[in-house]
């Protein structure tokens, strides 16, 4: 199945139906804990790299509508690792229903934030995270921006990075439209996850874009897994 480049997920549209936007938010949660594994993803990749003798940092480019780093800052909480977690998007609609989401979030103060911004304004901050991550962003971007993302996340990253996305194909593409049918007109849910399928890579396409020291996985189910782990000076 060729990739759909120019394709257009309608809620990147500005003037998209807020309500359509709000309900896509709201399922985002269950449709990542069905497609996405980042608990998983957080036991054996994550949670390994976070340090104990301090505040951990975990930051979330794309953050969307929080339902990721609302995870992880459970998830931290539940395993008793003092971490500080930041989630950043540029889409104001996205930052309002996440922060919306946080005030009824029951964690200890301080535990997550999430902020409108790019990710190269944090570059300039000359902030660090020990974990950089990504959900379902790398499929958004043009070649440009895909370039930026992985210059950023190298400059704000001091541990790993991780960025996830769907891994086209076909049988992808079948079982996701079957799956969310019983969604089609609540919200935008199927529509754009249909379109995020043909924008998406294969894992070789990816592996051509990724500058030297990167790598990528295909994981299941459907998945590409980008890391990058900083090389750490002795001197």
């Amino acid at each position: 199945m060729r990739r759909w480049e120019q394709a257009t997920e309608a809620m990147d549209d500005p003037d998209c139906d807020p309500q359509l936007l709000e309900r896509t938010y709201a399922q985002f949660p269950w449709v990542n804990r069905v497609v996405s594994g980042w608990r998983g993803l957080y036991l054996r990749r994550l949670r390994p790299r976070l340090p104990r003798e301090r505040p951990a940092r975990i930051l979330d480019i794309g953050s969307g509508g929080g339902d990721i780093a609302l995870a992880l800052a459970h998830w931290t909480v539940n395993d008793q690792i003092d971490a500080q977690i930041v989630g950043i998007d540029p889409d104001p609609r996205a930052q309002a229903f996440a922060r919306t989401r946080l005030q009824r979030a029951n964690l200890p103060p301080g535990r997550l934030e999430f902020k409108q911004a790019f990710s190269h304004e944090l570059c300039n901050t000359q902030q660090r995270f020990d974990v950089v991550i990504s959900n379902h962003l790398i499929h958004h971007l043009t070649p440009e921006e895909l370039a930026g993302l992985w210059r950023d996340s190298a400059e704000l990253a001091s541990g790993l990075v991780l960025h996830s996305d769907i891994r086209r194909s076909r049988a992808a593409s079948i079982l996701f439209g079957l799956g969310t049918l019983p969604l089609a007109r609540t919200s935008l849910t199927r529509r754009d996850g249909l379109t995020s399928i043909r924008r998406s890579y294969t894992s070789v396409e990816l592996a051509r874009r990724l500058p030297a020291g990167w790598h990528v996985e295909a994981a299941h189910p459907f998945r590409n897994l980008v890391s990058y782990q900083p090389v750490v000076s002795d001197a």
